[in-house]
């Protein structure tokens, strides 16, 4: 697997363990799919779109990784307390995925509330 595909995974991977936090609506989305019309986006099942509202970077020559997490969180949840949850789920799988590396540092962002 190529570094490429690798850090494609992750970050898929990430999202979807931000996205299964309790009190967490959405990840933010990106220009390009607040401009994309629904008739552009991938059909459901066919395959995800890159995920938004995840940024992932090389953090040093150490091999880690350093992600940006936006989310939006529903208005009966504490952002904190969500943030929190996202930031450690989402450390906890990238962890388990890359067990020889150096744990991931991870940055939670709440952007709104609906």
């Amino acid at each position: 697997m190529t570094a490429h595909i690798a850090q494609t995974t992750l970050v898929e991977e990430a999202a979807a363990a931000a996205e299964g936090v309790v009190g967490v609506a959405f990840l933010r989305p990106g220009l390009a799919e607040r401009l994309r019309s629904t008739l552009s986006r991938p059909a459901p099942h066919t395959g995800r779109a890159r995920p938004t509202g995840v940024r992932m970077t090389a953090n040093g020559d150490d091999g880690s990784w350093h992600l940006e997490i936006q989310v939006v969180v529903v208005r009966q949840a504490r952002a904190v307390d969500v943030a929190r949850a996202v930031r450690t789920r989402v450390r906890d799988r990238l962890s388990a995925l890359t067990p020889t590396h150096p744990a991931p540092t991870v940055t939670v962002t709440v952007t709104g509330r609906v």
